[in-house]
């Protein structure tokens, strides 16, 4: 576990905010809308990103690499469901990710999935796990606002497996 503290530590140093970040999280706090962690890094990372890129920006409850059984597993999303005392486990959550963990714990919560997509994981646009893509944290409020065949980056690779926009419906999104 050493190894990957140290590795968490320099990717620290590095770190920069995703585009999009800042007007996401204005958009969610307008609105009012609970946010918490589902991650598969240590606690350092997690209050560094917090403290430096979202200082006042709640997010509770915060599940990291100690939480029990993790990600792909879907303990953690519906973790976070019973701790907002949401009961119908992760169908009214939004998991917005960027790996096939993320996906696959998200679509086993019964949560929607958002892929942040990238160069290095276009591949699981067409995942079957995975609901919507976007291309920066801001692209989500269009999916918000629209409905989640607005602003998906990866409309076109779900319509050729055959799950279309109508198939996927947020509650209270």
């Amino acid at each position: 576990m050493e190894s990957i503290r140290a590795i968490e530590r320099a990717a620290m140093a590095a770190q920069k905010p995703q585009p999009g970040l800042a007007a996401l999280m204005e958009y969610l706090e307008k609105r009012g809308v609970r946010k918490g962690i589902c991650t598969r890094n240590f606690d350092l990372p997690v209050t560094h990103l917090l403290s430096t890129f979202l200082p006042g920006h709640l997010f509770t409850p915060i599940i990291t690499r100690d939480f029990r059984p993790p990600k792909p597993h879907p303990a953690g999303i519906l973790h976070i469901a019973s701790q907002w005392g949401l009961a119908d486990g992760g169908k009214g959550l939004i998991m917005v990710g960027d790996s096939i963990d993320d996906m696959t714990a998200g679509h086993h919560a019964g949560a929607a999935t958002v892929l942040l997509v990238n160069d290095v994981n276009a591949h699981l646009s067409a995942h079957e796990h995975t609901d919507v893509c976007v291309e920066r944290l801001d692209d989500l409020i269009a999916v918000l606002e629209g409905g989640f065949g607005a602003g998906d980056a990866c409309y076109a690779e779900r319509e050729a497996r055959g799950k279309g926009q109508d198939e996927v419906e947020v509650e209270g999104a």
